[in-house]
């Protein structure tokens, strides 16, 4: 299982689920108790996008794993 922090603005949010709905594996984002399937352009869009959002993969998907990396936190 691998987790990432990342920032989300609505006008990302279309290309961030087709990225996520191309993966083998589940994919959920989540804040505070707040959890929703990745693949989900509605839930997605139901996140708040002013906090820092949690993607959890439960698999390894070096393509999604790359493409995660333009909405990283820095830790």
């Amino acid at each position: 299982m691998m987790q990432h922090k990342i920032m989300l603005r609505h006008d990302e949010v279309k290309d961030f689920v087709t990225h996520a709905s191309k993966s083998p594996y589940d994919i959920d984002i989540f804040y505070n108790s707040f959890i929703v399937d990745a693949k989900s352009i509605l839930g997605v869009y139901g996140l708040d996008f002013t906090k820092e959002l949690t993607v959890r993969i439960n698999g390894y998907d070096p393509e999604f794993e790359k493409y995660l990396k333009k909405y990283a936190i820095a830790c």
